[in-house]
């Protein structure tokens, strides 16, 4: 299925916009996919993932969901032997720790502003000078994503060609 970015044009052409600020990466699901790729070769591709979790998370309209969606973003990214732990302060940790078992809509957000911030901070600014972002800067040409589409595997096709 086709994701489009932001707007129904072609993604690419928003990728200048995106040296403005992380918020504008973030916003964007082209940007989000170019971020995480970026984050994988930094070996913190955990971070982009919790803070999207996060964002979904608030979406949750039920209990039971959130409930189910909270001990999942837990076990993967906060326990302390969780396989994509997100590195936060430990009375963070234990906050959140200490009420999972009954969760909010904000029982994440303390620890998503932290990760936030360090993407902000510190990964971000290598994002704008890294080989990812910077060969999509110099692809202008509209034709390479048909129709105005951007799709994860032409996105993941054109960062693979930026690598070799």
């Amino acid at each position: 299925m086709p994701v489009l970015c932001c707007f129904p044009k072609d993604p690419l052409e928003d990728v200048e916009t995106w040296g403005e600020s992380v918020d504008k990466v973030l916003s964007c699901k082209a940007g989000q996919i170019a971020f995480r790729e970026f984050l994988k070769s930094e070996y913190s591709e955990e971070n982009i993932l919790f803070w999207l979790a996060c964002e979904e998370y608030k979406k949750i309209k039920t209990v039971p969901e959130m409930i189910s969606s909270a001990n999942r973003i837990y076990s993967e990214f906060v326990h302390s032997e969780a396989p994509r732990q997100i590195n936060i302060d430990c009375s963070t940790r234990e906050s959140i720790t200490k009420n999972i078992s009954q969760p909010t809509l904000t029982s994440f957000d303390s620890a998503q502003k932290l990760i936030y911030s360090l993407m902000a901070r510190d990964c971000y600014p290598r994002f704008l000078k890294s080989d990812i972002y910077q060969g999509l800067l110099r692809r202008t040409d509209s034709s390479y994503v048909p129709n105005h589409i951007l799709t994860e595997s032409v996105l993941a096709q054109s960062l693979r060609g930026l690598k070799d």
